[in-house]
C-alpha cells in the first residue's frame, strides 16, 4: 500500500510538470496512470485541471465531482467545476461552485473576486440580451452600409459600389498581414452579402467536383492568420477552379481571428460556387464571450459588429457533402442510429447552438475507438465508435467522414478502419502546442484524400487569447 501511494505521488509530480510545460495530454496520462495505484481528491482535480486546457470540461466534471465525493471540502475541485463551467460558457453554473468555495472558506478574497466577475459577466449578457429583443429587426436590417462613410484619411483598400472583386480581397489580406483594419463600412457589406449567401444554403450543402478538378479541405483555423495566409501560399488562393472548404473554428483563441473569418468570408462572397464554410463549435456566442472574439470585434469595431458576425454564423451551413461521397462536418455524428441526410436538413440552423439533438452533434461529437457511443469528454454531444460510422455510411450511401475538432500532432488522423479522418489546421496551436497543420486534397474522379502537413508560421502582434474575457484567465 506504502509502495502503491508513494509511486502515484511520483506520477502526480511528472503530471505537474507535464501541465507546467503545457504538455497536457501526457499530464493527463501521468495523473492517470497515477490514479490506478492511488485515487485522491488532489489527483483527480489536477486531472480535471489538464482536461479543462483542451477543452474536454464534460471529463473535467466528472473528476471535480469524484473528487469532492473524496473530499468535500476540496476547495480545488470546486474551482476545476469553475472553470469547466466557464469554458463552456455556462457563467451561471460557474457561480454555483463559486458559492460553494465561499461556504467553506467566508469572505476568501479570490472566489469573492472571481463570484463578482460572473455576476457582471451574467447582468452584461441579460442587458444585452434584452436589448437585442426590444429591436424588432435584425442587425443586418438595422445596420445600412450605402450610409456609411469611409474616413478621408484611410488608406487601404476599399470596395467599390458594393461589389467584391479579387484585388480588393487581396488587398484586404495584405492589409491584415501589416495589422491594419479595414473600413467598418466595408466591414458590414461583406458580412450582409455572406449572410444572403449562406440564407439560400441547406444545413448540409452538396460540394460538385468535376472529375478533373479538385477542393481542399481544410480545419481548424481558430485566429491564427499568418497559418492561414501560409495555406494560402502552399496551396493557392481560392479560384473558380481551386475548391476550398474550411471546416468551422475560425474564431477565438488566436488573437487575429477577426482577420481570419473576415477573409473566409470574402472568399464566399467573390467565390460562392468554389468556397465553402461550415459552421464550427466556436461559432456561437457563448464559445465567443469567453475564447476572445467577442472582445477582439468590440477592439476593433463595436458590439454591432460584434451582433452581424452572431448572425451570420447562425446561418452557417452545419455540413457538406462532396460529391455524394465525402461526408464534412465539424465535430461528428449522432447519439443514434439511422440517421439520415434529409432528417439533417430540417433541423433550424438560423439560431445560437442548442445544448442537444442534431445540430449540437454535428458540431461537438468526437470519434472513439471503441465500438458503440460513449459520454462525450467535453460534456457536449457524444463519442462514436467505428461501428457507428460504418452505419452512418452505409445508411447515406457515403464513404467518408471528415471532421476537425480536435489537435492532432501532424495534423490530421485516419480512424475507424480509414472511413473517419479529422483535419486540424492551427499548426502550433495556442502557439504552445507545437502541433503541425494539415489540409486535404481531394480530386473529383477518385475522391481519395490526399495530405499535406506544414509547420507553423512565425507572427507578429499579440499572443492568443489577448482578448479573451477576463474569468477565462483568471480560471
Amino acid at each position: 500500500m506504502a509502495d502503491n501511494v508513494a509511486r502515484a505521488e511520483e506520477l502526480k509530480k511528472v503530471g505537474n510538470q507535464h501541465i507546467a510545460a503545457a504538455h497536457y495530454q501526457s499530464a493527463i496520462d501521468a495523473y492517470t496512470e497515477a490514479l490506478s495505484y492511488n485515487r485522491t481528491a488532489v489527483i483527480l482535480s489536477n486531472r480535471a485541471l489538464a482536461y479543462t486546457k483542451i477543452e474536454l470540461c464534460g471529463a473535467a466534471l466528472v473528476d471535480a465531482d469524484e473528487a469532492l465525493a473524496i473530499d468535500p471540502t476540496y476547495v480545488k475541485a470546486y474551482y476545476r467545476k469553475a472553470s469547466a463551467h466557464i469554458l463552456h460558457g455556462k457563467i451561471q453554473e460557474a457561480m454555483k461552485d463559486l458559492k460553494h468555495v465561499l461556504s467553506i472558506v467566508p469572505g476568501d478574497a479570490d472566489a469573492t473576486m472571481k463570484f463578482n466577475e460572473c455576476q457582471k459577466v451574467v447582468k452584461r449578457v441579460a442587458f444585452a440580451n434584452a436589448i437585442a429583443s426590444s429591436d424588432s429587426k435584425p442587425i443586418s436590417e438595422q445596420l445600412d452600409e450605402t450610409k456609411m462613410s469611409i474616413p478621408s484619411d484611410f488608406k487601404g483598400p476599399r470596395i467599390e459600389n458594393f461589389k467584391l472583386t479579387e484585388s480588393f480581397v487581396v488587398g484586404m489580406m495584405e492589409t491584415f498581414r501589416k495589422e491594419e483594419l479595414i473600413s467598418r463600412r466595408d466591414v458590414v457589406t461583406i458580412l450582409k452579402l455572406a449572410l444572403e449567401e449562406f440564407k439560400r444554403l441547406p444545413n448540409f450543402t452538396p460540394i460538385p467536383v468535376p472529375d478533373t478538378e479538385e477542393v481542399t479541405v481544410c480545419g481548424d483555423t481558430h485566429g491564427q492568420f499568418y497559418d492561414l495566409l501560409n495555406i494560402f501560399k502552399l496551396n493557392g488562393n481560392p479560384s473558380p477552379t481551386n475548391r476550398y472548404l474550411f471546416n468551422g473554428d475560425f474564431v477565438d483563441r488566436g488573437s487575429y481571428s477577426f482577420e481570419v473569418v473576415t477573409t473566409l468570408l470574402a472568399w464566399k462572397v467573390l467565390y460562392p460556387q468554389s468556397f465553402f464554410m461550415s459552421r464550427g463549435n466556436h461559432e456561437g456566442q457563448a464559445m465567443n464571450r469567453v475564447y476572445g472574439f467577442e472582445g477582439e470585434v468590440k477592439a476593433k469595431y463595436d458590439d454591432k459588429i460584434v451582433a452581424l458576425f452572431a448572425e451570420v454564423f447562425n446561418a452557417l451551413p452545419t455540413g457538406h457533402i462532396i460529391n455524394k461521397k465525402v461526408f464534412v462536418t465539424h465535430g461528428g455524428l449522432y447519439s443514434r442510429d439511422n440517421v439520415t441526410i434529409e432528417e439533417l436538413q430540417r433541423p433550424n440552423r438560423f439560431r445560437e447552438i442548442p445544448e442537444e439533438g442534431l445540430l449540437c452533434e454535428s458540431l461537438w461529437s468526437d470519434p472513439q475507438p471503441m465500438l458503440g457511443r460513449g459520454i462525450s469528454k467535453r460534456g457536449v454531444g457524444c463519442s462514436f465508435g467505428p461501428d457507428v460510422t460504418e452505419n452512418f455510411l452505409k445508411t447515406n450511401d457515403l464513404s467518408l467522414i471528415v471532421r476537425s475538432h480536435e489537435v492532432k500532432d501532424n495534423g490530421y488522423v485516419v480512424e475507424h478502419n480509414g472511413k473517419c479522418i479529422t483535419v486540424f489546421s492551427a499548426p502550433n496551436y495556442c502557439d504552445q502546442i507545437g502541433n503541425k497543420g494539415a489540409f486535404i486534397r481531394f480530386n473529383g474522379k477518385d475522391m481519395l484524400p490526399k495530405f499535406t502537413t506544414f509547420e507553423h508560421v512565425v507572427h507578429p502582434g499579440k499572443r492568443p487569447m489577448a482578448y479573451s474575457n477576463s474569468l477565462a484567465g483568471m480560471m
